[in-house]
């Protein structure tokens, strides 16, 4: 399991970095989905999002899983290319796999990469 130490995790596993605002599923989320076939992203640029509030759905061959925002801010980009290429939240979910990126975006309830991989070694079990 990747887990890049300059991002921040949600126990909901989605990752935030607060240098550029991008939003994603974290490696351990995608492994879980399994291939994932179908993404929806439930924002705009513009609109105001509130930790919490769901921002996109997936959808694999496995699941589907609501994405929620793990900071509040302003949508400042929505990567619109992913809902054609899907997949790439499985091969790349920490680089081309960002979702959407929040300017202004304080996180909520968000821990440090290795809190992140103690809590998902303790769900693996």
């Amino acid at each position: 399991m990747k887990t890049p130490s300059n991002l921040k995790y949600t126990k909901s596993d989605e990752w935030f970095d607060p240098a550029s605002g991008a939003v994603g599923i974290s490696d351990y989320a995608q492994n879980q989905l399994s291939d994932i076939v179908f993404i929806e992203i439930l924002v705009d640029e513009g609109e105001e999002v509130t930790a919490g509030k769901a921002i996109a759905s997936v959808e694999s061959v496995k699941a589907s899983s609501e994405i929620y925002a793990p900071a509040a801010g302003k949508v400042s980009a929505v990567n619109k290319g992913l809902s054609d290429k899907p997949e790439i939240l499985n091969s790349d979910p920490y680089g081309e796999g960002w979702m959407i990126k929040i300017e202004g975006g304080s996180a909520s309830e968000v821990m440090d990469a290795g809190e992140y991989e103690k809590y998902c070694e303790g769900r693996s079990h």
